[in-house]
């Protein structure tokens, strides 16, 4: 730096300059000014590298998520726990033992620390098309392994519970209610890439060999998925049931097992034989939706298990409803689910259980 730029920064903001030195001779400590919440992957890197800022933004999550957490011990909640700063636990008011914030959330007895957890949902949340577990082994270094079953947890806390009422309900104004949109795909191998006899079955069937997902989205609003094993009526009425307000407009393409719906909704059809767009009545929001997801099925994750097809699914619908969100306050929203969902290795892998006849 040349003297003359010293001296202009010497020179500039004499009001704090002369505020620091009134501090400095009272005596005075001058505590450095705090450091904003990160709203980017490089500064979210930087502010969780501090323990105590990991175990702060849970601890907060936690409670706007679900209130005060339930001792593990003598599973009181009715009493606000103790929070012990200099140990970064809670105290049970009732029994007065410890816990930490890790305990009851997808981050139990887990031995990577927590600024590698909290980078890994950050990169998860904000990846458009997924972030497979190489990449995430790479990035905060650890195994291929771990990362494959740190994924799957984050996964577990991405699953909605739905609580917020069905779509196309009318709002609490009186507002109208959008459409809402009905579509299935077929998640699986291409006929081309099959051997000749199963290509031979998928040219009879067109759904041979993969699995059937439905989806229904409201316009402007969120979309609710299900993995179903037919697309007869029976099924694919029994979700629209499930997720649709009575009443509401629901618009899907030609297939017979969306028949009878005009019964409880305002049912419309557009004939994909002929037009995709008819007026307002189309399902190219389901389309969308579904492009993002193969293109993460495909291009990031490359094969999927079918007992696993739902976990991914959840996955990239979380980051479809949250997409008028940033980076940063989808994160924090995950934050919040982490709490009360728990997944073990058996779970995801199945192995080690065994049936009542011992096999296996």
């Amino acid at each position: 730096m040349s003297k003359s730029e010293q001296k202009s920064s010497s020179s500039s903001n004499p009001g704090e300059q002369a505020a620091s030195a009134a501090s400095a001779a009272a005596g005075e400590i001058i505590q450095p000014a705090p450091t904003p919440a990160p709203t980017t992957l490089t500064e979210a890197i930087r502010y969780y590298s501090d323990p105590a800022a990991c175990v702060a933004v849970i601890r907060e999550q936690r409670r706007r998520g679900g209130g005060e957490p339930e001792c593990p011990y003598c599973h009181d909640a009715r009493r606000k726990h103790y929070w012990l700063a200099n140990q970064q636990r809670w105290k049970c008011a009732a029994c007065r033992k410890q816990f930490s914030v890790k305990l009851g959330t997808i981050f139990e007895d887990s031995a990577i620390p927590l600024d590698k957890w909290l980078i890994a949902v950050w990169m998860v949340a904000n990846c458009k098309n997924g972030v497979s577990s190489y990449e995430i082994a790479r990035d905060i270094g650890v195994t291929q392994k771990s990362a494959w079953f740190m994924l799957h947890r984050i996964r577990l806390a991405m699953q909605d519970d739905w609580s917020g009422g069905k779509l196309g309900e009318v709002g609490p104004g009186g507002e109208p209610a959008a459409p809402v949109e009905c579509d299935e795909t077929f998640i699986g191998g291409k006929a081309r890439n099959m051997h000749a006899k199963k290509r031979k079955q998928v040219s009879k069937r067109r759904n041979y060999g993969k699995t059937i997902v439905m989806g229904m989205l409201e316009r402007g609003g969120k979309i609710r998925t299900a993995v179903v094993y037919d697309r007869n009526k029976q099924n694919l009425h029994e979700q629209v049931e499930k997720h649709v307000a009575v009443g509401a407009e629901v618009f899907t393409y030609e297939l017979i097992s969306y028949w009878v719906l005009e019964e409880k909704f305002a049912h419309q059809v557009v004939n994909h034989a002929m037009r995709y767009v008819e007026g307002n009545v189309h399902t190219n929001g389901l389309e969308n939706f579904w492009s993002l997801l193969k293109r993460g099925l495909n291009g990031t994750y490359v094969a999927v298990e079918p007992f696993h097809l739902f976990r991914y699914i959840d996955e990239q619908a979380f980051r479809f409803n949250n997409r008028k969100d940033s980076d940063s306050g989808r994160f924090l929203k995950l934050l919040k689910k982490v709490a009360g969902k728990r997944l073990t290795w058996l779970d995801v892998t199945g192995r080690g259980l065994e049936t009542a006849g011992g096999e296996v």
